[in-house]
């Protein structure tokens, strides 16, 4: 694939981002799994990087396309790898210290960061729908952050998980930004090349300082973790060249459910009554962005064609 810029093609890119979710799910249940099994966060942040710069540079060499990681935008890359790195650690850090499924319905908070980045870095008017769903999403966060009305005598969340959680989903939103910019002049193999051999040597840093021997089933959970951590990283980068990021990121609410069912089957947890009645008020508001954006589009499409 070359660097030219991809024609839209949105029913390929949804199908991505919904393989996309699966995988990110399944990579935070290991990440989850692994931490348990007292790997580091810094070194499960390493691993992931390391054996994704392994298969990626083996696949390109297998498939001659090294050539094909040249380029002009070397900054850009180093940007992207500086601001993704501080993000894995954030999304790495909610998976551990929260529960599965509470730490991905926190994570569906990043398309109302994307409305606020979207006014704050390109000066988008916003009008009161996408505020209106701004405001209710993050009514949802407080709702599952918080006892859930004494239904069920929940505790309520930690603090400290929820405040890493949305940190991480403002990552992840700024980060969407990023690629976006890249996939116009970059192909998808040059992006997640990039990051990973930028990221790689930064995080090898803290590797003397927290690394410890592990048995050989942890190491099969870390490798697995780093594995899928590759493959979503190629499917999302993909799938943000076929489609914009404020319609696919519909798709990754689907996670929502492997991460319950994960949360259930593998740390033998049930979702409290508070995930019940904030997780639909996220999803709602995220789906009423999507819709906003999507008539937004349509009438700038027509706008264009009408004035040629």
């Amino acid at each position: 694939m070359d660097g030219s810029v991809a024609r839209p093609r949105p029913f390929l890119a949804l199908g991505l981002r919904l393989a996309t979710a699966a995988t990110l799910a399944t990579m935070a249940m290991l990440v989850k799994l692994a931490g348990e099994h007292g790997a580091h966060l810094a070194e499960l942040v390493f691993w992931r990087q390391f054996i994704s710069l392994i298969c990626i540079a083996a696949l390109l060499a297998a498939w001659g396309k090294l050539g094909t990681i040249r380029t002009k935008r070397f900054g850009a890359h180093t940007l992207r790898a500086a601001y993704g790195l501080t993000g894995m650690f954030f999304v790495y850090g909610a998976v551990i210290l929260l529960p599965l499924a509470e730490a991905t319905a926190i994570s569906f908070t990043a398309p109302f960061f994307a409305v606020l980045l979207a006014v704050v870095l390109f000066g988008e008017k916003v009008g009161m729908y996408r505020w209106g769903a701004v405001a209710l999403g993050f009514s949802g966060v407080v709702v599952l952050t918080q006892p859930a009305f004494g239904l069920g005598g929940a505790t309520g969340m930690d603090p400290i998980g929820a405040v890493v959680g949305l940190v991480a989903a403002f990552m992840v939103a700024l980060i969407s930004f990023q690629i976006q910019d890249l996939n116009k002049t970059e192909a998808p193999w040059t992006i997640v090349f990039w990051f990973v051999a930028l990221t790689t040597p930064v995080a090898a840093l803290a590797l003397p300082f927290v690394f410890q021997p592990h048995d050989a089933q942890t190491w099969a959970i870390i490798v697995a973790m780093a594995l899928c951590g590759a493959l979503a990283q190629i499917l999302l980068t993909t799938s943000l060249r076929f489609g914009s990021a404020g319609v696919i990121l519909l798709m990754d609410y689907t996670s929502l459910l492997w991460a319950t069912w994960y949360g259930f089957s593998v740390f033998d947890r049930a979702p409290p009554a508070s995930l019940w009645l904030g997780a639909p008020l996220i999803v709602a508001a995220g789906l009423l962005i999507a819709w906003r954006e999507r008539q937004i589009a349509v009438a700038r499409q027509k706008t264009q064609t009408t004035e040629v």
